[in-house]
């Protein structure tokens, strides 16, 4: 039997769509509060450490990833179109700044990165007010693949030195690859202590990830308990007076209003960058919205949520926060602790305030070789792997994209890596641009024949038989997503058998092929039979590769084939079979 649909949240309509988090106040309940409040607390403990972290791995003081805990967070939380994102710093764009401020001087480094913030918010906002967000379904999610393995091996490489106890020796305008060379080898002898600590940090975050998978404790706060141990070990054994590189004093104040310094020089110089960052964080939140919203039952303006991410960017521009976007792990711990609200994420950027005021003095024994050691492990589990292998076994066209935008992440520049999986992606996707139509068939006969559903025709309440027509790759991605929630909201109690004919659709991808695993998951999981009719080769080589056969069963995929009986008549008479095996 089907069971009931989750349901639907709405879009906020009229006035109230340009400021969600004031819209999810109407009907909002003192157990909506309380779950938000506990939500935001635990992200807070999380995003105190990472946001220390990420400042580190972009180049600059730690205290300037707190501020944009504070801000950017705020902000993206009054705005935002999902309830459950949550912005601010992260690995992604983090790591992407360095590349892009990796040959400005020390001295000017911070206002670089505060000018490329602001850049990066003015482009997001001009993106959202011409509407253009919707072209980023044109870009195929393999980018966001490539370049984080990319930029993962980047930022373990980038590490190393704060892990040894090392110095950068190397004129910053080197490439990226010759600055890690030189400093391995002519950056000082490795520090024991400091190459100890950071080591002992990533054995704890290892043991501890397995403890919380084992215990189911989702919620611990694995990275600020090691973050805030080996503060203690190296305050109580004056492990900084020893050599071991600490983070220092922290102003225990909040962040204040400061004018990005407006050089138009460096403006010039850092636009393509500030471009390319602009749509890698447009993408990264958008993914993780979609993904959030799929499990949540939300729908989204996609629109707001970029107008989001520019104000957020370019309001902490204001008030010198590292640039961000929208976090996966401070997202997911959001949703696991149960927010209701935007309000979740208000919570914790007050959170993260709090801490700093109270806490900052004690941030100083913080060893720079504890963040070193934990950024080395987010690079690592940043890397969907699952995903990468998915996306490589699906099509020439996703092993392309993941290729060339990981290659240019490690041997090009991180920025630029994004620029050419973009264009990549536009080239390949223009020429299979089209629509995707959805059909509803009745049974025409008893030999399994099938017609188009007309007005009167009235459906077998335990058989549903639908054709998906048209172009089935990631640029058609909303208008499939659309049609499969079309066929899943026309599932009922009675509904028992699913017949899907894909015989006239073309060109799958890994992001189509995922959404089509996805839609089949969730109508098995409401016990409903799903059978796939007129899969040509093309369709069936992808599909076995990414175990969409295993998935649906072998028995359960009819192929096309030239002969007098369609495989759509095959599939309609199994599916009788399988109604009167299983009465």
């Amino acid at each position: 039997m089907a069971a009931s649909a989750p349901p639907s949240i709405p879009v906020p309509t009229g006035a109230w769509r340009f400021f969600p988090a004031v819209a999810a106040l109407r009907g909002y309940s003192v157990e909506d509060l309380r779950f938000d409040f506990v939500a935001g607390l635990t992200v807070a403990a999380v995003a105190v450490p990472q946001a220390m972290a990420y400042a580190m791995a972009a180049g600059i003081d730690p205290v300037y990833g707190l501020y944009s805990a504070i801000v950017v967070t705020f902000v993206g939380s009054m705005f935002d179109s999902s309830r459950q994102l949550i912005n601010g710093p992260t690995n992604a764009t983090s790591i992407a700044i360095l590349s892009a401020t990796g040959a400005i001087a020390a001295d000017d480094k911070l206002s670089a990165v505060i000018l490329l913030g602001f850049l990066i918010g003015a482009i997001q906002l001009l993106i959202t007010i011409l509407r253009l967000g919707d072209l980023t379904r044109y870009i195929s999610h393999s980018v966001i693949v490539g370049f984080t393995a990319g930029a993962a091996l980047l930022l373990m490489l980038d590490q190393t030195k704060n892990l040894l106890g090392q110095k950068m020796v190397s004129d910053p305008h080197d490439h990226f690859l010759v600055r890690f060379w030189e400093s391995l080898t002519q950056g000082g002898p490795v520090h024991g202590a400091t190459l100890a600590i950071g080591l002992l940090s990533i054995a704890l975050a290892i043991g501890l990830r397995w403890l919380k998978l084992r215990q189911k404790l989702v919620l611990f706060p694995d990275f600020l308990v090691i973050v805030l141990a080996m503060a203690v070990v190296t305050g109580i054994f004056a492990l900084d007076k020893a050599g071991v590189r600490v983070v220092g004093e922290i102003p225990a104040k909040l962040p204040s209003f400061a004018l990005p310094s407006f050089d138009l020089a460096r403006m010039q110089e850092l636009s393509t960058s500030a471009f390319a960052i602009a749509l890698l964080g447009l993408l990264e939140a958008l993914a993780m919205a979609k993904g959030i919203a799929a499990r949540t039952g939300q729908r989204l303006d996609l629109n707001q949520q970029c107008l989001s991410e520019g104000l957020a960017n370019l309001t902490g521009s204001f008030f010198q926060c590292l640039p961000g976007s929208g976090s996966l792990t401070r997202s997911a711990i959001n949703q696991q602790a149960g927010a209701r609200s935007q309000w979740a994420a208000a919570w914790s950027a007050l959170a993260v305030a709090l801490i700093m005021v109270c806490f900052a003095p004690y941030a100083r024994y913080i060893p720079r070789a504890a963040l070193a050691g934990l950024l080395i492990v987010a690079a690592w589990r940043m890397v969907d792997r699952e995903a990468l292998l998915y996306s490589v076994r699906a099509t020439r066209f996703d092993a392309i994209i993941i290729g060339s935008t990981a290659f240019a992440a490690v041997f090009i520049s991180v920025e630029f890596c994004i620029l050419i999986g973009v264009i990549l992606s536009f080239l390949l996707a223009v020429p299979r641009a089209g629509r995707m139509l959805l059909s509803e068939f009745v049974v025409a006969n008893d030999q399994g024949h099938v017609h188009e559903r007309f007005k009167n025709d009235e459906p077998d309440p335990q058989l549903l038989i639908f054709g998906l027509e048209g172009e089935m790759f990631f640029g058609a991605g909303p208008a499939l997503e659309a049609h499969l929630d079309e066929m899943e909201e026309r599932l009922t109690e009675t509904t028992r058998v699913l017949v899907l004919r894909v015989k006239r659709a073309r060109n799958p991808d890994a992001v189509g092929t995922h959404m089509i695993d996805g839609f089949v998951r969730r109508v098995h999981a409401r016990g409903v039979h799903v059978l796939l009719c007129g899969v040509r080769d093309e369709l069936h080589r992808v599909f076995l590769k990414t175990g969409l056969v295993a998935l649906i069963h072998p028995d359960h995929v009819f192929r096309e084939q030239a002969v007098r009986q369609t495989s759509t008549a095959e599939a309609v008479l199994y599916a009788k079979k399988l109604l009167a095996s299983d009465p």
